[in-house]
């Protein structure tokens, strides 16, 4: 899986990002959590599809500050997705083996976010 998506877009990236963040919180939606667990699950869900939402929005950017702010945003909510994730690992709602994946893909997209951002404060600095 890793190999097929070296060489999809960002918003692609994260697109499919945030519809497996959609099917893990279905899955954990099933369990039965007290309310730490349900408010986790839900912060999780919003921040983690929250990622490819502000990407998406960065495609009709009426400006490149604008498409910096759009892919800061992102940023701000992948590092969001990955703290919640490491919270509901910390507390043991959930396995660390079951969200490892998940954890990668999200320092990925963290990765590509920040190099992205770089290069265009670098770009618009030029001009």
């Amino acid at each position: 899986m890793i190999n097929k998506n070296e060489n999809l877009s960002i918003q692609e990236r994260t697109e499919e990002f945030a519809i497996r963040v959609v099917k893990a919180y279905s899955e954990l939606n099933k369990r039965d959590f007290d309310d730490a667990g349900k408010v986790l699950s839900k912060q999780f869900l919003r921040s983690g599809t929250s990622i490819g939402a502000n990407c998406s929005e960065a495609k009709y950017a009426q400006s490149t500050k604008d498409f910096i702010n759009k892919y800061s945003v992102a940023l701000k909510e992948a590092s969001e997705t990955l703290y919640w994730i490491k919270i509901m690992i910390k507390s043991e709602l959930v396995s660390q083996s079951r969200f490892l994946k998940m954890i990668e893909e999200n320092e990925r997209i963290i990765k590509i976010l920040t190099i992205s951002i770089n290069k265009l404060k670098q770009n618009s600095q030029l001009k």
